[in-house]
């Protein structure tokens, strides 16, 4: 087995998290999951260095300055980055690194990547209500922090085009199944373009919608 560098990148509370994390839970031997670095505080249950490396901006700019990050990129006023480190171990135990990164970290990534084991896969949501109902279910986030990460989808959506495979994310079982099938036998479910691009027109249409319903409950809150 040849270890790859699997890109997978969807906007925020779209399952992108739960199908990676399941996917090694199931083949621990096979994958691992590239824990990112964030200048974010640690929500409720997050332990350091296994959700995320947790730094202060201090030292998340030391490190971006010695160059060890493969990615950078600010994500709601907070940044996240790759450790190179956590990459160069993944692969060193002859493992596939599943990287659960951003839109604009992807990019980076695809541009400077050198070789041809890097997958790229984009995630699509079940739904709108699913999408947003993730968002709110958090808790943790203000209405101008939930409509910024709204905006942000819709923007990121726009991209899923330049990805190397589209995975429709409507049911766990069969997303999982099919991003290991993409990793180890390098295909993925067949595309139906028209349809897709239908489905991403109509799913940017959806977060305008609820971006404005959003706008509507802040003001009768005031």
């Amino acid at each position: 087995m040849t270890p790859r560098v699997v890109i997978v990148s969807a906007p925020s509370g779209t399952g992108k998290t739960t199908i990676t994390r399941k996917l090694v839970e199931e083949h621990p031997d096979k994958y691992a999951i590239s824990v990112s670095a964030t200048t974010r505080k640690p929500r409720t249950g997050e332990t350091n260095g296994q959700a995320y490396h947790f730094m202060d901006r201090q030292e998340f700019e030391r490190w971006k300055r010695a160059g060890r990050f493969l990615e950078t990129a600010e994500y709601a006023g907070e940044w996240y980055g790759t450790p190179k480190s956590e990459i160069d171990r993944i692969l060193g135990s002859g493992r596939h690194a599943l990287l659960d990164i951003e839109v604009v970290g992807a990019e980076q990534i695809r541009k400077s990547w050198q070789g041809d084991n890097l997958v790229t896969v984009f995630v699509l949501p079940p739904s709108v209500q699913v999408h947003v109902a993730r968002l709110q279910g958090r808790g943790t986030e203000t209405v101008a922090q939930q409509d910024a990460r709204l905006e942000r989808a819709q923007n990121e959506l726009r991209y899923s085009s330049a990805f190397d495979h589209i995975l429709v994310n409507d049911e766990l079982d069969r997303a999982v199944a099919s991003l290991r099938e993409i990793v180890e036998q390098g295909r993925g479910p067949e595309r139906d373009v028209p349809q897709l691009t239908k489905r991403i027109d109509e799913y940017a249409t959806g977060l305008q919608a609820a971006r404005a319903q959003l706008y509507t409950q802040s003001k009768g809150k005031n």
